[in-house]
């Protein structure tokens, strides 16, 4: 292959992620990442490299990746073996500068328009922990062990990696008090998630069955659900989530195609009691991607891993949320992202969350240069990292990032 690439790229020729970009011009165009590097796909169709050049210029002049998601996953799968093709070519094409930009220069952009979003609670330790800090005595619900939990949330405020995140405010009940007071978030926190974008309508009234669930899935990105505790524990029953979550979700600006996954699938967790028929499934349906936290306190902080964790401890698979979802007939669109809710693995350096890090405020994180969090404070930056990685491939997502303001 004529682009080398240096042993620990983030991005290897299986993955080639999708994402929207520009380069200081605020044109933004379609891209694909290879190590340092992306291949910009409004070049590549000029250059005749997928056929029918201004169809394919017009897809990817598009501000976001729905339409060419649209186009299926024939087509988008193509794309990829083309660039492939073009990549693994002996010597460089004698189109190859124009066709490269470098990732630095590069401003990297939402992807997506979002029309929908739903966040699951999959995690079977996560669910445990959070629920032993409010009910020792039966931290899961009734109905945890059969269907994966979900709730609408809101797909407005879903920001690409790199946005600001102004703390919240709300109503807050403070210890010791029975009245709530209106007040900005102490309780800041983060949630870590991995996110399934849909890259096919369905429609209104028709299920879409477990062994189906591969054709709507169109990729993954990382995600982290910001998360207000003390203003979620206040306003949740009886209907969920509300002000604690609504105001900020950060995204990776990458999409891994679900194909590029193929070889990291494992089998998850045993289910007991079984799932109901319409939720069971067979072979691996997991997939084995290292997660990573941390945290960097303030502007001049030095930056803390806090958390290493992994998707495949998730209780409930994505083609089980996405079954589940539309069971009742509800009909998905392109572009609509599904997240898993916090992954938590089942040692305390796993979890991925500050609420369980902290376990409730009560047990402080140690970072470098002796300073100590329970959860945000105003001026920190956190950061989530992911990859897959088996027999000398290895599938970056990119960093999902996020600076706390007052």
């Amino acid at each position: 292959m004529w682009l080398s690439l240096p042993a620990n790229t983030d991005f290897s020729i299986h993955n080639l992620p999708f994402g929207v970009f520009h380069t200081g011009d605020n044109r933004p165009r379609a891209g694909i990442a290879i190590g340092d590097h992306i291949v910009d796909l409004v070049a590549a169709a000029e250059s005749g490299l997928f056929g029918k050049a201004r169809f394919f210029k017009k897809i990817f002049l598009q501000p976001t990746l729905n339409e060419f998601i649209g186009l299926g996953k024939p087509v988008t799968n193509r794309i990829r073996r083309k660039v492939q093709d073009w990549l693994r070519l002996p010597e460089a094409p004698a189109n190859a500068a124009r066709l490269l930009t470098d990732r630095k220069s590069a401003v990297m952009l939402m992807p997506l328009q979002i029309p929908n979003y739903t966040d699951f609670y999959s995690s079977i330790e996560h669910a445990t922990n959070v629920g032993s800090m409010f009910r020792p005595d039966n931290p899961l619900l009734p109905n945890w062990r059969w269907l994966p939990v979900g709730y609408h949330g809101r797909a407005s405020s879903i920001v690409a990696s790199g946005t600001p995140i102004r703390r919240p405010k709300g109503q807050i009940v403070p210890k010791g008090q029975e009245t709530p007071v209106f007040a900005a978030s102490q309780q800041l926190d983060f949630e870590l998630e991995m996110a399934f974008v849909i890259g096919k309508n369905s429609t209104l009234g028709e299920p879409i069955p477990i062994d189906r669930a591969d054709e709507y899935i169109f990729g993954l990105m990382l995600f982290n659900d910001w998360s207000a505790r003390d203003i979620q524990r206040w306003e949740y029953v009886p209907l969920g989530p509300f002000l604690g979550k609504n105001f900020g979700s950060t995204v990776s600006p990458w999409i891994v195609p679900l194909e590029a996954l193929k070889p990291f699938r494992v089998k998850g967790p045993q289910q007991k009691p079984a799932p109901l028929e319409y939720l069971q499934q067979t072979g691996k349906q997991q997939y084995d991607i290292a997660l990573e936290v941390s945290l960097t306190p303030g502007p001049k902080g030095s930056e803390t891993v806090i958390s290493r964790s992994n998707t495949k401890y998730l209780y409930w698979s994505m083609a089980q949320q996405l079954a589940h979802h539309t069971v009742n007939g509800c009909n998905v669109q392109i572009g609509d992202l599904m997240a898993s809710g916090t992954i938590s693995g089942p040692t305390p350096g796993s979890y991925g969350s500050l609420l369980e890090l902290s376990w409730g405020g009560k047990n402080p994180l140690q970072l470098a240069g002796g300073i100590q969090r329970t959860f945000l404070e105003d001026g920190d930056t956190l950061t989530l990292r992911a990859a897959a990685e088996k027999d000398g491939v290895r599938i970056g997502f990119g960093e999902v990032s996020g600076q706390i303001t007052a």
